[in-house]
């Protein structure tokens, strides 16, 4: 913990670690070299079966060997789009990539034709790679209908026709210098104006941040952990996995999430350390009752994405017998930005989201004039530091909305910050849902939503809920004569958008609570909801 006596809400980079020089490739070899024979990567198959594995030694190989045939393909710089579930070629492209000197852009493997198109574009991507479907997701279909008329993407690519994937092009074989300062991926995260924003993150951002996060929560080298956190996501190539790099650690990736099943292998594999949003907790913990298994392996669980409720954390820590802490960050910092120590009280760890980690200035800003507020103040959480993002791609308008002048990065979250440093979180400005530790976006479900004929005015927003923490819901103003069909604008949502993103709760309105401006209140809608004002469908 850092001795910390603050009369403001800023803490200053603290010094206890330094920011090493260092980019994916160059961790890969080095691990490689120190700890060739050491287990790096355990595949966990749809059916929660064990399959193929790789030693680091083995990992570097397969790694290069991908690298140089992406070399004689593509150039340096050139984005390239992974699409596709938690399997052991999402981690060997992330490393190819890394050493090839290509930018990773990573995509949800829910996306539908709508959404896989504009990260297509967005990103600039020259090829994707994909696999042929995944948990019912025609996924291969749906990329010949995003990809028609993309002249800009050479290939697409299935991830387990190792043929293709390791094949040589026209160019000569060559590994150029990559450095912390290059790209290493673009990740689409949430924003305000219609669709996601892609944050372009730096090795340097990545690599140190991950590390961190390890060094602070203990981890012991060679350990195993179970990474469930989606490869798509900063908290599954990020965290996860530079985590374990540089800790030599084994990681078991999971194609899919089931609660028994992770149970099952936490306790033939000898897991040491769990990860999960809270509403994986949840499921494990319902799991264990019906099912008891013995989890004294664990030593840490780890969570995120989310507010963690505190007794969620009390029943974690008394059921695995372990420690708990809680991360907070976004995609924007690589991700994380504060997170407790192993030694916090339990008061800290329910109520608070830790201190900042090492080298990252954190504030406390006022909204309206970005001044530092006082200490237990709410204002927005602002970050600066190494981990901060390149930018957001090809966005000047969103990169000076979210960094200022002065370097610091807007958050969009409120929260408030104690004499110690501990960080609150109160809120978001921004009106983003977080379902089951996934950022949604209301602007992308309302504006398709707006091209249905029978709705007239609409407004998205999340509600409480025990399960998901937030739940999508819809309120639609039907076009004169129309009614606002539940069942259709369900089906007409799962045709273009992921499942997570397709609202639960629908309402019928004739009139929306407006600004002086005729802004939508949505605060208004959830507290009409929660006073019964407003009757679900």
């Amino acid at each position: 913990m850092y001795k910390l006596q603050l009369t403001e809400s800023l803490v200053p980079a603290q010094d206890d670690d330094t920011i090493q020089e260092t980019t994916v490739g160059s961790l890969l070899r080095d691990t490689a070299a120190r700890e060739p024979d050491a287990p790096a990567l355990l595949e966990v198959d749809m059916a929660g079966e064990t399959g193929r594995a790789w030693t680091y030694g083995e990992l570097l190989v397969d790694a290069e060997r991908l690298a140089l045939a992406l070399s004689t393909r593509f150039g340096p710089g050139e984005r390239i789009t992974v699409w596709a579930p938690n399997i052991p070629e999402w981690l060997l492209m992330e490393y190819a990539c890394a050493l090839a000197g290509l930018t990773l852009v990573t995509a949800n493997p829910g996306y539908q034709t709508r959404e896989l198109r504009y990260v297509l574009e967005q990103s600039a991507s020259v090829a994707l790679f994909l696999v042929e479907s995944y948990r019912g997701n025609p996924m291969a279909e749906i990329a010949a209908g995003a990809c028609d008329g993309l002249t800009a993407i050479r290939e697409i690519i299935d991830l387990d026709g190792h043929d293709a994937l390791f094949a040589h092009g026209d160019k000569p074989a060559s590994l150029l210098a990559v450095t912390p300062d290059d790209p290493a991926q673009i990740q689409y995260t949430s924003g305000t104006t219609g669709f996601p924003k892609g944050a372009v993150l730096h090795h340097r951002g990545l690599t140190n941040n991950a590390r961190m996060i390890f060094k602070r929560a203990r981890i012991e080298p060679g350990s195993t952990w179970s990474n469930v956190l989606p490869m798509f996501h900063t908290s599954g190539c990020g965290i996860a996995a530079l985590g374990c790099l540089q800790t030599a650690s084994r990681m078991l990736m999971f194609k899919v999430f089931d609660p028994a099943v992770v149970l099952r292998l936490v306790e033939s594999e000898k897991v040491a350390n769990v990860t999960g949003v809270p509403t994986m907790l949840v499921a494990m913990l319902e799991s264990l009752e019906q099912e008891p298994r013995d989890l004294s392996s664990v030593k840490i669980t780890i969570s995120g994405g989310s507010m963690v409720a505190p007794e969620l954390v009390r029943r974690v820590s008394e059921t695995f017998g372990c420690d708990f802490v809680t991360v907070y960050g976004q995609t924007e910092v690589s991700p994380v930005v504060t997170q407790h120590h192993t030694d916090d009280s339990i008061e800290d760890i329910c109520n608070t989201v830790g201190q900042p980690l090492p080298q990252t200035e954190v504030s406390i800003r006022d909204i309206a004039d970005n001044a530092v507020v006082p200490i237990d103040t709410v204002g927005e959480i602002c970050v600066r530091g190494y981990l901060k993002m390149i930018g957001y791609n090809n966005n000047p308008k969103a990169n000076a909305e979210t960094v200022d002048t002065y370097g610091w990065l807007h958050s969009g979250d409120l929260g408030a910050m104690d004499a110690r440093g501990y960080v609150r979180i109160t809120g978001r400005v921004k009106e983003m849902i977080i379902r089951g530790g996934e950022n949604l976006f209301p602007a992308e479900i309302e504006n398709l939503l707006l091209e249905h004929g029978s709705v007239a005015e609409i407004a998205v927003v999340g509600l409480p809920d025990d399960k998901w923490g937030e739940i999508v819901a819809c309120f639609a103003r039907p076009e004169p004569g129309q009614a606002v069909d539940p069942v259709a604008l369900r089906a007409y949502c799962r045709e273009h958008l992921a499942a997570q993103k397709t609202p639960t709760v629908w309402f019928s309105v004739t009139e929306f609570p407006l600004t002086g401006s005729g802004k939508i209140q949505k605060f208004a809608l959830r507290d009409g909801v929660a006073a019964g004002d407003y009757i679900p469908l």
